[in-house]
């Protein structure tokens, strides 16, 4: 009978895949059944020999215990249920189950009768769980956040991390067990607890923005996330991560009075990336411009700020900046997106954050047209000031010089006649003293024409055909022009019209037309060709003529002074030509000459077209 339940014993032990093992106390002999073979991957026909099954054992902590246990069996007649971890005949890893029973006979221990069970896919799970568990711990210990888990039957505190603590300067055994209502202010609790009612019905991950009340009364700004529900024990807890974001707060109140102040202020302000292209801008940078900020962002403002005028050198030095990240402060002439032109003075700023990683640039700026029009109108103003200055201290040494000079000479003829008693000789300086008087008026007229064209300096300009004029003025001189037997031609178009003052043109037509007669060479027929070329914003008149020509070299400098003459010419009183300058500096124009001594001069006369 008992072996019938043996064997029914057996039978079920292998049937559930256990395996059994037996040893003689005495002889150490060892019996295995097929279930421990396979267990331990060995042939059927395998012998445990001299306890070589503690082998099977993982090398250390797992075969140093199982010999232990099997020396305490042995020796005292204790008893094991333990857990190994095992190293099969093909080098697998396994996790076994070994318990030893001992059969006492006579009060000493005759044979040790145990089970052996592969429990591998048990222990893998149970490790699953215990490293799950320790990173959950981890995590939940050194969370930044603030973690609570609520009991929602009752809504109290079940647990909480030490962060907890921190936020809301109660220690952890003061939280748990405290109500979650409590550690809201009571204003903000109802808003707190529809979050939470909420989240418990639909199980959504959800952020919201409230405050909590410290242990010691503060309120601080905070963010609540729900996390999952869980279930221990047919009892649902809810987590919860709440996150202090006063810093954020402030930064965000900065901010917002920042650009307050930005989108309010009068100056300009644009934030442009590494690369140069905008983010953004206020309103006063949009106004100015004419832009919308569709039209700004992902745009380089001086790319579409720049115009016809704008300075190609300052934005040079604008990009050569930008390319270094470096500050800069320009003044440039912009233009708006209809191609209005304004002044603009630009500080551009670069930010960097506190470990000097470049942010971005910022630049601010502000409309001075009225200023700058004033500088240059006030830089003009001092240029004719200086100008004329200029030419009243010559006019003034002119006028000082050849009236001391005429006067002079007439007090001398004045005192021979009133030293002399003979008749004759009286008679005879009065015609010197008529000579003299009509020196003086002559010098005088020049003078006073001279001051008329430098005080005519607002005289309006007119379109003039100046075919026309050339043709006027041949006509003028035609009898001189017959005499002289010199040769005019030019290449003038009929509709070819200039900017200037008529009575200037035409009194420079002169001068220049009777310069070419007076000084025309007599080895050679004369000639005088007039023409033309456009040179930027003049119009250049070229009277080129092959007469006695100028050692510019000696006199260049001096060739447009008053009273200058270069050739023995009676006729030559060194006037014209100081006219000729004056009156085309008058008109914003220049007058240049190239020459050469015997060869010829062309005097080029610029006439500004604007």
């Amino acid at each position: 009978m008992m072996e019938e339940k043996l064997e029914l014993y057996f039978k079920a032990a292998q049937s559930a895949k256990i395996g059994i093992w037996k040893m003689n106390v005495a002889t150490h002999d060892e019996s295995w059944d097929a279930v421990i073979k396979c267990i331990l991957e060995v042939p059927e026909d395998f012998k445990p020999v001299n306890g070589n099954g503690i082998n099977f054992y993982t090398e250390g902590e797992n075969r140093n215990r199982i010999k232990i246990l099997i020396e305490r069996a042995v020796n005292e007649g204790i008893s094991f249920d333990e857990k190994f971890q095992i190293t099969t005949a093909k080098n697998n890893i396994k996790y076994i189950e070994c318990i030893c029973q001992v059969e006492i006979i006579d009060g000493k221990p005759m044979n040790l009768l145990g089970t052996f069970q592969d429990i591998t896919n048990e222990q893998n799970l149970i490790n699953e769980l215990q490293l799950s568990v320790e990173k959950f711990s981890s995590i939940f210990s050194s969370a930044n956040d603030a973690i609570f888990i609520i009991d929602t039957s009752n809504g109290l505190i079940s647990d909480c991390n030490s962060r907890s603590a921190e936020l809301t300067g109660y220690d952890r055994f003061e939280v748990v067990g405290l109500h979650n209502s409590k550690l809201f202010p009571k204003e903000f609790r109802k808003k707190a607890g529809l979050f939470l009612k909420y989240n418990l019905q639909k199980n959504p991950y959800t952020v919201v923005e409230t405050y909590i009340k410290t242990k010691f009364g503060k309120s601080i700004p905070v963010e609540i996330a729900s996390g999952k529900k869980f279930k221990v024990d047919n009892i649902t807890y809810l987590v919860c991560f709440i996150r202090d974001i006063s810093e954020r707060k402030n930064v965000e109140n900065k901010l917002n009075l920042l650009s307050l102040a930005a989108s309010e202020t009068t100056d300009t302000i644009v934030i442009v990336n590494k690369e140069g292209t905008a983010v953004w801008a206020n309103q006063a940078y949009l106004n100015l411009t004419g832009f919308n900020m569709e039209e700004i962002i992902g745009q380089k403002p001086g790319n579409l700020s720049k115009g016809p005028e704008t300075d190609v050198q300052t934005i040079l030095l604008m990009k050569k900046a930008i390319k270094n990240k470096e500050s800069i402060k320009i003044t440039i002439l912009n233009y708006t997106k209809n191609k209005e032109k304004y002044w603009f003075e630009l500080n551009i700023t670069t930010v960097f954050d506190s470990q000097n990683n470049f942010i971005n640039f910022i630049g601010v700026g502000r409309n001075v047209t009225s200023r700058i029009e004033k500088e240059l109108e006030l830089k003009r103003l001092l240029e004719v000031t200086s100008s004329q200055n200029s030419k009243l201290f010559n006019f003034t040494h002119i006028v000082s010089h050849n009236i001391r000079s005429h006067t002079s000479n007439l007090s001398m003829i004045v005192d021979v006649i009133e030293n002399t008693d003979c008749v004759d000789d009286k008679l005879s300086y009065f015609d010197l003293f008529k000579e003299g008087t009509e020196k003086l008026s002559e010098s005088i007229e020049y003078l006073n024409e001279i001051i008329c064209v430098q005080q005519k300096t607002n005289i309006e300009k007119t379109k003039i055909f100046l075919k026309n004029e050339i043709e006027k003025t041949k006509m003028a001189l035609s009898l001189v022009i017959k005499e002289s037997e010199i040769t005019i031609t030019d290449t003038i178009p009929i509709d070819l019209t200039v900017t200037a003052i008529p009575a200037y043109l035409d009194s420079i037509l002169l001068n220049l037309f009777t310069n070419a007669i007076k000084y025309k060479s007599l080895e050679r027929n004369s000639t005088l060709e007039i023409g033309y070329e456009i040179i930027k914003d003049y119009l250049v008149i070229n009277f080129k003529d092959n007469g006695l020509g100028l050692n510019l070299e000696k006199n260049g400098h001096k060739i447009f002074g008053m009273y200058k003459t270069f050739h023995d010419n009676e006729d030559a009183k060194g006037i014209g030509l100081f006219i000729t300058k004056n009156q085309l500096e008058a008109m914003n124009g220049k007058i240049e000459v190239e020459s050469k001594e015997g060869e010829g001069s062309n005097f080029k006369i610029y006439l500004y077209e604007k």
